[in-house]
């Protein structure tokens, strides 16, 4: 074994013991902890806290490895098998105790029972598994989800099946772009909700499972998204919050425009044509939040947090990783599910894309959006995610040209998107062919009722009054539209 990786410090999978204690459940709270996580290593005769070689008593070491083979075999349940070794530092022998990760979870210590004796590894030390932990212990060691465990409160009918397939479609067609697409999108049945464990066939009988329940907010404790704006670079300070509950796919949605709304927004022009461009990738924003739902862990009882702070998001879902999951294994594309029937649905949905592509397509356009590179944090049971902003603005407007053919230029300094910066120009007519998708869909309500105002368009479109009235107000100024009367009882009028 390489001393660089002896001496990696101690973390989730590595810990040092000065000498083998007189009783052994000093260290078989880390012996079990490992093998309900990912493995980990036990070294004696390096001092935890100076990381000094102390060494073993070479008169007993044999004697001392054959202690720890037997205490590990008699304290545990189920039995683990550890790799004993030995290896010489500066003339100094320690003892190297592999514990691999087990696929027989949840293990315990015998002594302390099956509730009492679980431990976990978090953030480097070994902690008694809460109920949550222990439950998920469980179903991963019988190779059984959440998800698609049935929900014992609920019951349902026929109609309620059909509700459920017609609105699922209906999000699918909603998410796809163009019509050769949507007229691809196939219908979703019963046998398709069998298929994918949002139901469940028992004795003959249709039950709903808990993904059941989460897509149709019906869960007992149904959990919420909460978002919040804060000043600065830390919690200290609101500046504004929001809790979204219902379906967790609405959930998502609504989540994922409260962002947009809150980060700046600016534009981009090539030669004659502009466009506009969050600060943000917008469709890495959605993925990351759309992971969280897909990926936390629902037995836990905390909630997705959506944070967005003067230098990045923050994006916090309930629940480590995996046991086969690392930072490493996100990065190059490695996915296990932890709620496969959500999943499914996500994917038939278009909210989440292919499994495992979600991070790398993230660090790809963070890159090509000029950002840095977003960072993962696997800590204290939760896993977080930072997408970071552009360099806060210091002044009215930022130019930053790229190539000398594109232009960002910001309309918005603070975090409030009603508060937009009104610039001086002459309205340019924009060509048709460079309007974005949000101004082609208020457009097209316009069209259908020139009549509507900005709360019938903002309720129409499933957005924010504030989200319209600012693609309505950008519309005017480029003399696309015009208001005709009052804001209330006038109408809209297409210049084109």
């Amino acid at each position: 074994m390489a001393e660089d990786n002896l001496f990696s410090g101690e973390s989730a999978n590595v810990e040092y013991k000065v000498e083998v204690p007189e009783k052994s459940e000093k260290y078989m709270k880390t012996v079990v902890a490992f093998s309900n996580g990912r493995g980990g290593r036990i070294v004696f005769g390096i001092d935890d806290k100076t990381m000094e070689v102390v060494g073993m008593n070479p008169d007993t070491i044999f004697r001392t490895m054959d202690s720890i083979t037997n205490a590990i075999s008699d304290s545990c349940e189920p039995p683990i098998y550890p790799d004993i070794s030995l290896q010489a530092i500066d003339s100094k022998v320690v003892i190297v105790v592999e514990i691999p990760s087990g696929a027989m979870r949840p293990y315990y210590i015998k002594r302390q029972g099956f509730i009492e004796g679980t431990y976990v590894r978090v953030a480097g030390t070994s902690r008694h598994a809460e109920g949550y932990m222990l439950k998920e212990l469980i179903l991963e060691g019988q190779n059984r989800y959440f998800d698609s465990e049935p929900c014992q409160e609920l019951q349902v009918t026929t109609e309620d099946i059909e509700k459920l397939c017609r609105e699922l479609k209906e999000v699918a067609i909603k998410n796809t772009w163009n019509d050769s697409e949507k007229a691809a999108v196939r219908d979703v049945t019963q046998n398709v909700l069998l298929s994918w464990g949002i139901l469940k066939e028992e004795n003959g009988k249709i039950l709903p499972t808990n993904a059941y329940a989460l897509l149709t907010g019906q869960m007992k404790m149904q959990p919420v998204i909460q978002c919040a704006v804060f000043k600065g670079t830390t919690r200290a300070y609101f500046v504004d919050r929001r809790e979204y509950d219902g379906p967790i796919q609405r959930q998502v949605e609504a989540a994922f425009l409260y962002v947009l709304e809150k980060i700046n927004m600016g534009m981009q022009i090539k030669g004659i044509y502009r466009q506009d461009v969050y600060e943000l990738p917008v469709d890495s924003v959605r993925e990351l939040i759309a992971n969280a739902a897909a990926h936390r862990s629902y037995l836990e009882p905390g909630n997705i947090q959506v944070a967005i702070f003067d230098d990045r998001l923050e994006v916090t879902s309930p629940g480590m990783l995996l046991n086969t999951v690392s930072l490493k294994k996100m990065v190059e594309g490695y996915s296990k599910l932890r709620n496969p029937a959500i999943a499914n649905a996500f994917a038939y949905m278009k909210i989440i894309e292919k499994w495992g592509t979600g991070i790398p397509k993230i660090l790809r356009e963070c890159r090509e959006y000029g950002l840095p590179e977003p960072k993962l944090v696997d800590f204290d049971g939760d896993f977080r995610a930072n997408m970071y902003r552009r360099a806060a603005m210091t002044e009215a407007q930022e130019i930053v040209r790229d190539d000398a053919s594109a232009i960002w230029e910001t309309t918005q300094t603070t975090q409030t998107p009603t508060q937009t910066i009104q610039t001086t120009q002459t309205p340019t007519q924009t060509p048709k062919e460079d309007l974005t998708d949000n101004d082609k869909a208020i457009l097209k309500m316009i069209q259908y009722d020139p009549r509507l105002t900005q709360k019938q368009i903002a309720l129409e479109l499933g957005w924010t009054v504030s989200r319209v009235k600012y693609y309505l107000n950008k519309m005017k100024r480029l003399g696309i539209i015009k208001r005709v009367g009052s804001s209330h009882n006038g109408y809209w009028e297409l210049m084109w």
